[in-house]
């Protein structure tokens, strides 16, 4: 579950968290602002130093994936969708129904 994942120890990790989180980018304000120190991590020739910067942005980024108005409570009257991905070592599902063709996630889990 996404509220028990630990930091990402590597490029890779910190590659898949940003990638799963950037589905829900349209959900959480200034998205990129909080992912930057993440996301820099990852440019090239950069070194892979985890500082205070980057937990706090993992820590907020956590947070609020688990936090409304991403998680909403089911709507018995709509029909449900599953979409599932995968990585090298992780892998996602996410629960979730259209609403005026819009996405609501009921739940989302990830495991590393």
């Amino acid at each position: 579950m996404i509220s028990n994942l630990s930091m990402p120890s590597s490029v890779k990790q910190v590659r898949s968290f940003l990638g799963h989180a950037d589905f829900y980018r349209r959900f959480i304000k200034d998205f990129r602002k909080v992912a930057r120190p993440l996301a820099n991590l990852l440019t090239k020739d950069a070194p892979f130093v985890i500082d205070e910067s980057c937990v706090k942005a993992f820590e907020k980024l956590r947070s609020l994936l688990v936090s409304a108005p991403i998680v909403q409570p089911p709507n018995f009257s709509l029909p449900f969708e599953i979409m599932c991905d995968a990585f090298d070592f992780a892998i996602a599902a996410i629960l979730g129904q259209r609403l005026n063709r819009m996405l609501h996630v009921i739940y989302l889990l990830v495991e590393l």
